[in-house]
């Protein structure tokens, strides 16, 4: 692993190169970075960021990332990994110090990974330290096909668990992120599964109020979770990818600091037939979706962003914005600076599939069996 990491220093100091000096130093000094890199990018580049599989911009050392990875029980869809138990069956552990210590186990597997795709010139789709990770939706309805994915009906339990698995992705160094950890899906999404292109969701402000936003806010305030992945549905009328209402709620009375990424083609379903066609261009949903405050897309409707601001949609000082937001993770990530002085880099291969990890799945596992007393209702009766 040795090789694979200071190669991995060599290509971040040939790209550090070409950046201006602001760019290049390695201080804390973030914010003046972004601005830098900004102000020398051409429209297209800006809308090229906003994408979740970014090409980057060679010409201003800017590397490609693609921001799709998942990690939801294990780094997954790359290669071995360790296997968790799925995360309804890590809520019923009702252990936050062991969902911490899992998380943990899981992000130096990431790394490990990243940094080995890395070394050998590879960025693409689950290669990358950008995972869309953790699902706390509530688990309302069992006809829902991706409750498994969930900690269950309780907002309590699902943020007392969220949070330190949120902890354990992003680690705890003061000045980068280990990796970025993303909550979804922001707002009331679970069921019915087959509407969810179309549905309006209407709850009651009671029920918002104690089911639907809470774990929420506490992932974005004890957790510091870095991304929110806004919902397909509707929202009282607006796609919750389009709605000021929620972004607002998580910026301006949470205190949210990082960054909103649609769910996958969530966007497309704002002008798509038989979706939710609150607009009639892609060029209109794109800029909806950026003016609302979503910063970037799964899908393929922010490439239309060029045409939006050439139709005046949307202005190209707005596209700043999230522009800004998306370089900022990125250079909290460490994808700026040499390896040397990103103290993720150096955590070693041999952590993927390690004994030690092995071992912690199957302590998850045994602590996730729930037994059950029958008090006669099984076997089921055939007329029920």
């Amino acid at each position: 692993m040795k090789s694979i990491l200071s190669l991995t220093g060599i290509m971040t100091a040939a790209v550090i190169t070409l950046l201006p000096l602001s760019c290049a130093d390695t201080g804390d000094h973030f914010d003046e970075r972004v601005d830098a890199l900004v102000a020398q990018m051409t429209l297209e580049e800006k809308v090229d960021m906003l994408r979740y599989d970014c090409p980057g911009v060679p010409r201003l050392g800017i590397p490609a990332h693609n921001f799709w990875n998942e990690c939801l029980h294990g780094v997954a869809r790359s290669g071995r990994a360790t296997v968790f138990p799925q995360a309804i069956g890590m809520a019923a552990m009702w252990d936050s110090e062991e969902m911490f210590a899992i998380a943990n186990a899981i992000s130096d597997e990431a790394r490990a990974k990243h940094h080995n795709y890395a070394a050998r010139g590879k960025f693409g789709q689950y290669m990358g330290l950008t995972y869309w990770t953790p699902n706390i939706n509530i688990f309302r309805d069992p006809r829902w096909g991706r409750g498994m994915e969930t900690y269950g009906e309780d907002p309590y339990l699902t943020a007392e668990l969220a949070i330190p698995f949120i902890k354990g992705l992003q680690g705890d160094n003061p000045k980068y992120l280990k990796l970025v950890a993303t909550a979804k899906h922001f707002a009331v999404h679970s069921g019915p599964e087959m509407l969810r292109h179309s549905f309006d969701v209407l709850p009651n402000d009671y029920d918002m109020a104690e089911t639907y936003l809470p774990h929420f806010q506490r992932a974005v305030q004890e957790a510091g979770v870095y991304s929110v992945m806004c919902a397909y549905q509707r929202l009282n009328g607006l796609p919750c990818c389009g709605s000021e209402y929620l972004s607002n709620l998580l910026r301006n009375e949470w205190g949210f600091k990082g960054y909103i990424v649609s769910d996958c083609w969530a966007v497309f379903d704002f002008y798509a037939k038989g979706h939710h066609e609150v607009v009639a261009t892609p060029e209109e949903a794109a800029a909806m979706a950026v003016k609302a405050g979503t910063d970037q897309n799964c899908g393929n409707t922010y490439p239309y962003l060029v045409e939006a601001v050439k139709k005046g949609n949307i202005t190209e000082a707005e596209l700043d914005v999230p522009v800004k937001r998306v370089l900022l993770a990125m250079m909290k990530l460490g994808m700026f600076d040499e390896a040397k002085d990103v103290p993720y880099t150096n955590i070693p291969y041999s952590v993927v599939e390690s004994p030690e990890n092995v071992a912690l799945s199957l302590d998850a596992a045994r602590k996730s069996i729930v037994l059950l007393k029958n008090d006669g209702l099984l076997p089921l009766s055939k007329d029920v």
